[in-house]
């Protein structure tokens, strides 16, 4: 496991791996973070700020459980996810909400059509970090955001070290024991240590075109929240 996972990896490959797990993927989510996701999109939702009259586009949506406290709020939401099989599962799971199977780097959708687009955990799956993100700006409407949840890097470094190697070590063996397809667990975990750390992850928004780009750490660092102005 020592070596890092290739964050340019084919399309394809990341859907497949994730149309694997996508009945249970939200169950093992919860179990892999020690039950951390619902805090995380918590904090997210309230960044976000969802309410009657906004649209929102939900990128990577999965299964929809980062769209559904958006739709709850009032919020007209379209999740957006590559893989047919986190869609399918969405489907069932939330059959109010809009799922649409499409790329991040190329979406179907117009020039500025959305006041918020957002992402949680899964820029870090796409072919292209930068192109995606240029990508969201495209969409966006001028005034709106970004606001983009993802793994990051601990600030603290002996909690740092502690938690990567529980990353490395620990959670894919847990993975292998609770899921027939762990494929995508040991995938996470080389990705997120793979993954530019905060204030990197800012730069590339910025170079993207995003303005006043900003971050708020959660669990210490695990995860952050980035968030840019169009």
């Amino acid at each position: 496991m020592s070596k890092a996972a290739d964050l340019n990896k084919d399309p394809d490959e990341v859907a497949s791996m994730f149309d694997g797990v996508a009945k249970r993927y939200d169950f093992l989510n919860d179990l892999l973070s020690l039950g951390q996701t619902k805090a995380w999109r918590k904090a997210a939702t309230a960044i976000i700020d969802p309410r009657p009259g906004i649209k929102v586009l939900d990128i990577a949506a999965g299964t929809g459980s980062s769209s559904r406290p958006l739709a709850d709020n009032g919020a007209d939401v379209i999740c957006l996810d590559f893989s047919e099989g986190m869609l399918a599962t969405g489907r069932k799971r939330n059959p109010d909400l809009t799922f649409i199977q499409g790329d991040a780097l190329k979406m179907p959708f117009p020039d500025e059509n959305f006041d918020v687009t957002t992402i949680s955990f899964g820029l870090r799956n796409t072919h292209d970090t930068a192109a995606a993100l240029v990508e969201a700006h495209r969409v966006t409407k001028p005034g709106g955001k970004i606001v983009i949840v993802e793994f990051s890097h601990p600030t603290n470094r002996l909690f740092r070290l502690i938690y990567m190697r529980y990353l490395m070590r620990a959670l894919p063996i847990i993975a292998k024991k609770v899921t027939p397809n762990p494929k995508a667990y040991i995938y996470l975990a080389e990705s997120i240590q793979a993954w530019p750390d905060q204030r990197k992850l800012a730069e590339i928004m910025a170079l993207a075109g995003w303005q006043k780009v900003a971050w708020q750490d959660l669990t210490f660092g695990i995860v952050a929240v980035h968030i840019g102005q169009r």
